[in-house]
């Protein structure tokens, strides 16, 4: 009886002849799945039920085609998916911990929301309309709000330099209204006091606004300030020794993430997010082996996954060194007379936090464009090694029921490319999970 390969060997072995280009990520007690029309979230409430919520995502690539040139494109998806992570933990946080009765005041709002299994569907280009049932979708007038938009990053990025003025969201303001408590007077809308709901929304939203901002603030100071800190004090000035600076400048890097990685793995939160990714990637290679989308299914495949973006972000910190390497800093100092010390080490994370973008867009062509397309070529199971062992600490076998919720997000997506694709051609849309979606590029 032959020995049982290791989920490591099966993940290359098995990959699935059908390349999908749609990705996930494991959030509370769920998965965020995402297409190239809609993205998805299902989250398992406290009842038990799955709840299941999409939103459209935008296409600017007639307008803004620059956006998908090489290189350009890996700090778009990085952006995209930082914005899309964010909104789609919200969403997970709102239902994993609500209380049981808090969902019966949500029937009716904004994007596709729903239980599981139930027959609901969205009419094309609804999503994201505003709480309280506004039949507007988002951008109708043409202008961009950070409430509607901030789920759709293409909407986001199209007009970050044309927001000059802080819209306020939600209703019009109620000042003046008399009567606390008293109904509404239908004749007059305009004066129509914001609920509830949309107040707590425009909080959590700048709340989740501050959280990514100190999110990133964190990771330059986890991954960039502190190991070139320390590098300096073992190696001494940057322009002394250059190459064995950046050496140990990335190592102390990858240092730092494995022992992130590892650490936050120990809590139970984590463990069972790390359990959701498991589940993402089964269910991804369910469907690029054809097979249809149930937990028997799935439960066959390995946890790992030649397409995570596991391996971008490790692929991100080797090219770093390289990047960092050849870039003439050393030039700079001679020519602006930069002292030793504190000065030299602020100028050298200075240029490292600028190159940020040049090292994804490189890393992104290669670990996403490049390696994902070729699993088979030798070359890019060494290049992926390293990240694929890294899927070792972030993922965990996942149980029925998370296997359940990541279908749940999967199916949403698939229904709607199915949609557009039998738009195009004029056929009816197949069953879930069916034959005949168009390729495309994968995803981080």
């Amino acid at each position: 009886m032959g020995e049982e390969k290791s989920d490591l060997s099966r993940a290359f072995s098995e990959d699935g002849a059908r390349k999908t280009h749609v990705g996930g990520q494991a959030l509370i007690e769920g998965i965020m799945m995402r297409g190239k029309y809609n993205w998805s979230v299902a989250v398992r409430e406290p009842a038990g039920e799955i709840y299941v919520e999409e939103h459209d995502l935008a296409s600017g690539r007639k307008k803004n085609g620059w956006l998908h040139w090489p290189l350009v494109r890996g700090c778009r998806a990085l952006v995209e998916s930082l914005v899309l992570g964010f909104k789609a933990l919200e969403i997970a946080a709102e239902h994993a911990f609500a209380e049981e009765g808090d969902e019966a005041e949500e029937s009716g709002e904004g994007p596709s929301r729903d239980r599981a299994g139930s027959p609901a569907r969205r009419p094309a280009g609804s999503a994201g309309a505003p709480a309280g049932g506004e039949g507007e979708a988002p951008g109708a007038a043409g202008a961009f709000s950070w409430k509607d938009d901030f789920g759709r990053p293409d909407t986001m990025i199209d007009a970050l330099g044309a927001q000059t003025t802080l819209e306020v969201v939600g209703g019009p303001d109620a000042a003046g209204g008399e009567g606390a408590g008293a109904p509404c007077d239908e004749g007059a809308p305009e004066a129509e006091k914001k609920s509830f709901l949309d107040q707590e929304a425009e909080f959590g939203k700048g709340a989740m606004a501050v959280s990514m901002v100190l999110g990133l603030v964190l990771g330059v100071v986890l991954f960039i300030v502190a190991p070139a800190f320390v590098t300096n004090l073992l190696v001494g000035e940057y322009d002394q020794n250059t190459v064995l600076w950046n050496v140990v400048d990335g190592l102390l890097r990858v240092a730092v993430f494995v022992f992130y990685l590892w650490l936050i793995g120990r809590m139970a939160e984590i463990k069972r997010m790390f359990g959701y990714h498991g589940a993402e990637h089964k269910t991804i290679h369910c469907y690029e082996h054809g097979l249809p989308l149930t937990p028997e299914n799935a439960r066959s495949f390995p946890r790992l996954h030649v397409r995570c973006g596991t391996a971008f972000l490790i692929m991100v910190m080797i090219i770093a060194i390289l990047v960092y390497t050849v870039t003439p800093i050393n030039g700079l100092i001679a020519a602006w007379g930069v002292p030793d010390g504190a000065p030299k080490l602020a100028l050298v994370i200075l240029v490292r936090i600028l190159l940020m973008p040049v090292i994804a867009g490189i890393s992104y062509e290669i670990t996403v464009r490049w390696a994902g397309s070729h699993p088979e070529n030798p070359l890019v199971k060494v290049v992926l090694w390293p990240g694929m062992q890294m899927q070792y600490l972030t993922t965990n076998e996942p149980d029925d029921g998370q296997i359940e919720c990541a279908i749940a997000a999967m199916q949403r997506v698939l229904e709607r490319e199915e949609a557009e694709a039998a738009k195009v051609s004029g056929a009816p849309s197949s069953t879930r999970g069916g034959d005949g979606m168009e390729q495309a590029e994968p995803a981080v």
